[in-house]
């Protein structure tokens, strides 16, 4: 259940705190992830909840927090705001233009960062995908660009970018550029049409909302072998993930992501190392 947040008096200088914003944010998994972790690791003292934030309500959110806090995970729609509350921006936050994660420095400042980023890298490698893919992206938004700093890193020959909005599309092409990308637009797909913009592509990451591509789902025109991320994890699998499972394509789901941007934030939170299986079981067993 999201929780509210409350001045309160200081601390015992034992308990840290963390939590998970977002908007709606009850169905955040990330609490099972991070307390599991903080268990195995001996961390006695630390929690991690979820707290219901919209991103107009985030900078009036983290300035009463207390110094019991020791981070903050942010989800949608909050990745963009949380760059303004921060005193200083990791390179790759600053050139996606969001930051997930908020972390509380000694003086009482906050670092932005982007394990969103790093996150794609890893799960998107273990995939199979390698230098000079073709990358195609759905939707436009904060998840996109951190999609956009994973193919630079992964040295993609191209970027897709397909979005309902041509605005979104451009808003996007200055981080393209800052990056080193090589992205080109193409409009949303008419289901059915010829061609479409998500054939005849390595890789296609999903960065839309639960539903928003469920249509398009069964008339992709799927090529066995290309690596399928789908950003969403609940519902799970979903339309656009099991079409192309039975194509033959390889699926990375957004429990894989969600599982490796959360191992980076805990060890900035909480500076030790993640303990990586036992916050895979909790997840693993959280779904079953």
């Amino acid at each position: 259940m999201a929780e509210s947040v409350r001045e309160a008096a200081a601390p015992e200088a034992s308990v840290r705190r963390a939590a998970v914003l977002g908007k709606p944010i009850a169905h955040s998994l990330s609490p099972v992830i991070h307390n599991a972790g903080y268990a195995a690791a001996g961390l006695d003292g630390w929690s991690y909840t979820r707290i219901e934030c919209a991103a107009a309500e985030l900078p009036a959110l983290v300035a009463r927090l207390g110094p019991e806090w020791a981070g903050l995970s942010v989800t949608m729609p909050g990745k963009e705001a949380a760059l303004a509350v921060a005193a200083e921006v990791s390179p790759v936050a600053a050139a996606v233009g969001a930051a997930n994660t908020l972390v509380r420095r000694a003086d009482g400042s906050w670092f932005a960062d982007n394990t969103d980023v790093t996150g794609m890298v890893e799960v998107l490698t273990e995939a199979g995908v390698r230098a000079g893919a073709t990358v195609t992206v759905l939707g436009a938004g904060g998840t996109a660009r951190a999609a956009l700093a994973a193919a630079a890193r992964l040295r993609a020959a191209e970027v897709r970018v397909v979005a309902r909005r041509p605005a979104a599309i451009a808003e996007l092409a200055p981080v393209a550029a800052v990056l080193g990308v090589p992205m080109v637009a193409a409009p949303w797909p008419v289901p059915g049409s010829e061609p479409s913009p998500l054939a005849d592509t390595d890789v296609l990451i999903s960065t839309v909302p639960k539903g928003a591509v469920d249509e398009l789902a069964d008339s992709v025109p799927w090529r066995a072998g290309t690596v399928v991320f789908d950003a969403i994890y609940d519902p799970w699998p979903t339309p656009l993930a099991a079409s192309a499972e039975a194509a033959g394509c390889r699926i990375v789901s957004g429990l894989d992501l969600l599982l490796a941007q959360a191992i980076g934030q805990f060890e900035q939170f909480t500076g030790v190392p993640a303990p990586r299986s036992a916050m895979a079981a909790a997840l693993a067993a959280a779904r079953s």
